[in-house]
Formats: structure tokens, sequence, C-alpha cells
């Protein structure tokens, strides 16, 4: 069977056509195995591409073989797939995902795609208490459950101890939320905004998110005076650009956009 890896700003993926294979074909244990960076290919996720009526529905699972409702970095990657493939017009496609339906491009230039994604709930304050270095907190729901915590540098975030605990934090729901540490560098020249990310399904640090990308930069809109829009760098060192309307209580006419990057292709053994 064959299979892509592919890259969105460090976010990585195992991405299968699924005109040869089904979701059905991927119980948890085989996903956790293809995705494991000792014994696998090695990925943060995997994805199946299949066709419907005007759509392509973009089906993903985390590392750890649950299935997630949206993901921006694989939506990017699906749209360059997709299009390659011949699955969609070099136009503009639309993506089906348990998020939603919404448009997206593949622009042709450099791996970059773009996604239209739905409105969404305006970021709110929660309840919880700031840690050393913490500005604020905000959640926001982009597909998938998203906390915002501005912080002085991101660098000097204890990701795993800190991340892990508002990942699961009561405030965040049953299911948990990602962890999406957000600061500005004085120093940079242009002042770049930077995020490092605990993802929920991965339960640790992944290179880039793009749903969290958007919540950020919305909670940034909102509450701390930032212009949209705006680029946000990931840990993989990538900007991912986000342009969104503030309403009175909806983020709309919201754009991600960023990487969607072919890194090789190769066969699963039978």
């Amino acid at each position: 069977m064959h299979f892509f890896k592919m890259t969105g700003s460090g976010n990585d993926f195992i991405m299968l056509d699924g005109r040869e294979t089904g979701p059905g074909e991927w119980p948890g244990e085989r996903i956790r195995a293809v995705c494991d960076r000792r014994h696998g290919v090695g990925a943060d996720g995997l994805v199946i591409l299949t066709l419907e009526a005007a759509a392509v529905r973009m089906t993903f699972f985390n590392s750890d073989g649950s299935e997630a409702a949206m993901c921006g970095n694989a939506a990017l990657c699906s749209t360059t797939l997709a299009t390659r493939l011949g699955m969609a017009s070099a136009d503009g496609m639309r993506l089906a995902t348990r998020a939603g339906t919404f448009p997206t491009r593949y622009t042709g230039s450099n791996w970059q795609s773009a996604l239209n994604l739905p409105d969404f709930p305006l970021p709110i304050v929660v309840p919880i208490a700031l840690g050393p270095g913490e500005k604020g907190i905000w959640l926001a729901t982009v597909g998938v459950p998203h906390l915002t915590i501005l912080v002085e540098d991101v660098d000097n975030v204890d990701l795993d101890s800190r991340g892990r605990e508002l990942r699961f934090h009561p405030e965040t729901g049953p299911a948990g939320a990602n962890a999406n540490f957000v600061s500005r560098s004085e120093s940079a020249p242009d002042g770049s905004w930077f995020m490092r990310t605990f993802e929920r399904g991965v339960e640790g640090e992944t290179l880039a998110c793009g749903t969290g990308a958007v919540a950020s930069a919305v909670a940034l809109a909102c509450f701390h005076n930032v212009n949209l829009p705006m680029e946000l760098v990931s840990r993989g060192g990538r900007p991912l650009g986000i342009t969104a309307t503030i309403r009175e209580t909806v983020a709309s006419d919201v754009w991600l956009s960023g990487e969607g990057r072919l890194v090789f292709e190769g066969n699963f053994p039978t």
C-alpha cells in the first residue's frame, strides 16, 4: 500500500489515498504502529482522503489512534495532496471533516495551501490560575478545543509539565484541549509572534498546530490589541498566516494559510 509522508510546518502526517484503503482498515493498534517514530514511519497523525459527491473527505487520526474532528495542518496537507492526486481541481475544492465542510485551495507556490474555516465563537477568559510568566489564558473551539496562553517567552515554558497540566484542566471540558503558548519577540525586527503547542492525542509537543494558530490569533486580537491578519511562527520555524473578521460574538471570514509539503513517498510491506 502506497503512502505519502507530508509536513505542515513540522506537524507531520502519513497520508493515504482512500481509493486504495478506507478508515475501517485502520484500527488504533495499526495507526499507533505506523506513527511510531522508532518502529514505524513516524508521524503526529494519519490521514485518509476519500472522494465524496462534491468534496474530498479528510479522516484524521491522532498518533495514539484516536479520531479527531479537525486538524488545520492536516487539512493544508490534504488540500495539497488531493490536488496533486487529481482528486480535486487546482482552482479550489471543498474539504469535508467532522468539524464541517469548507473551501480550500492549493496555491501551487512553495507548497502553500489555504483553508476558509467555518465561523466560530470568540475566545473566552477561563478561570485558570496564571502560572509564572503567564499573562492571560483563553479558550476557543476551532474544530477542536484550544487554550491560548500568553507568556513572556515561549522558550522558557516547561511544556511537558505545564502543557500537560492545562491540556487536562477541568475548565476545558471532559475531553480536554490543546495548549498553545504564544509570545512576542521584541528583539526580532518585525516583532514576530511565536507559538508552541502541547497537543492532545499526541500527548506531547508538536512542531505546529494550524487550528491552534487560528484560535491564538483571534484571542490576541480580542484581548491583546493585535491586528489581523497576522503570522504565528511555529516551533518548526515556518509561519502560519491567519486572517479573520471579529464580529460581536463570532470570528468570521477565517482563513488559515501555510505549508503542506510532500516529504517522501513509500510503500508499506505486505
